[in-house]
């Protein structure tokens, strides 16, 4: 089996961009009304929607890799690192703090030119607190950089990358090619195929000893808003972890040849997906604004800080609901105030009950019909 970097004219990739031609028309139409509802919010609802895509970007790069990180960490870093933290929460995982500051780095250097140090940077950020890994540093030794699967006596081998004696070389050849491949901010096609590209190289490259995954989607999307010249809204993560099995065997199959078209189709319908859900944690974000200016004069100072915390999970809500004991520790008050409070959330249709005596919970009242009567 010869992988991608072992053919003759590794790194000249060749490609069918005509298969894009319907897709970059769908793309235009999905960016420009995503650009106009965004443009409709207010300045503050924007900051808010644009942590709200940092935090799932964080969460889910880290989900594809095995890490599961809690979202009010993820929060608290991403808060800290755009100068927001106002005592909001201890980080309590280290690895939390790593990939939320690398969210706000790589967005706020998507215009700068990339280079091995760059890359270093993002790495080091990413792995300081890790354990046996060298931060900022390219892999070494003379161990074959394998990904595999199985078990131990029952390995599959999917992909070896090249040896660490070879990384310094392919690096400066990846960004050369990367730094030499211009893009019109107009050029749709071009911007999702150097995307496309950008990522399958450096991942068949593999020049960390760990978070080449995490690194690669980052190029990604620093690549996309460098090509557009501005900072993309999109969990391309997201994405990808809702079918993770796909984007592996595009990934797997596109490492064994210089023909790259199926990938390339592959990858940017993989960003036109996360245009079309960003739409939707818009909309959650906007609901969220409507919502609270709607309740906001029938909720006390506790009941507030009890919704708020809720709306903080987003799309994917509020896990397991709101209970009496959750509202206890949010608003630090005594079980018959918490009591009084929810029902009178219940009663004003802000909270939806389900279930009975210990096992009630409530979620948000969220209809469309609630939201319309603003």
């Amino acid at each position: 089996m010869r992988y991608n970097w072992q053919l003759p004219n590794w790194g000249e990739f060749v490609y069918d961009d005509s298969v894009l031609d319907s897709l970059c028309i769908e793309f235009a139409l999905e960016t420009g009304e995503l650009k106009g509802l965004v443009n409709s919010l207010s300045s503050e609802i924007q900051k808010e929607t644009i942590m709200q895509f940092m935090i799932s970007e964080a969460i889910k790069t880290s989900e594809i890799e095995g890490e599961f990180f809690s979202r009010q960490d993820i929060m608290s870093s991403i808060k800290k690192n755009l100068g927001l933290d106002d005592g909001f929460g201890k980080i309590r995982n280290k690895n939390a703090q790593g990939v939320g500051k690398l969210m706000v780095v790589v967005r706020n250097s998507y215009a700068d030119k990339l280079s091995q140090l760059s890359l270093k940077q993002w790495h080091y950020i990413l792995m300081e607190y890790s354990r046996h890994i060298n931060p900022g540093e390219y892999r070494i030794g003379e161990e074959p950089m394998q990904i595999v699967s199985g078990s131990y006596d029952k390995e599959i081998v999917h992909f070896e990358a090249p040896p660490s004696n070879q990384i310094l070389f392919e690096m400066e050849k990846f960004i050369k090619w990367y730094n030499g491949f211009k893009v019109k901010t107009t050029d749709i096609k071009k911007a999702l195929i150097k995307t496309s590209i950008s990522h399958l190289y450096f991942e068949s490259i593999h020049p960390f000893e760990d978070g080449n995954g995490r690194i690669g989607r980052a190029i990604a999307e620093k690549c996309l808003s460098e090509s557009l010249n501005r900072p993309v809204l999109m969990s391309i993560s997201s994405t990808i972890e809702q079918n993770k099995k796909k984007y592996y065997q595009s990934l797997k199959e596109a490492q064994r040849t210089l023909e790259i078209t199926d990938w390339i189709f592959y990858f940017s319908n993989l960003i036109l997906d996360s245009q079309k859900n960003a739409k939707q944690i818009i909309l959650f974000t906007l609901n969220k604004s409507r919502f609270m200016d709607q309740f906001k004069n029938k909720m006390n100072e506790r009941q507030t800080k009890a919704v708020l915390k809720m709306f903080e999970y987003g799309i994917a809500g509020f896990v397991g609901g709101m209970t009496t004991t959750k509202y206890i520790s949010i608003t630090k008050t005594s079980r018959a105030t918490a009591t009084r409070d929810l029902q009178n959330l219940t009663d004003n249709s802000i909270l939806i009950p389900k279930g009975e005596g210990r096992s009630r919970s409530y979620d948000l009242n969220l209809s469309d019909k609630e939201i319309s009567k603003i």
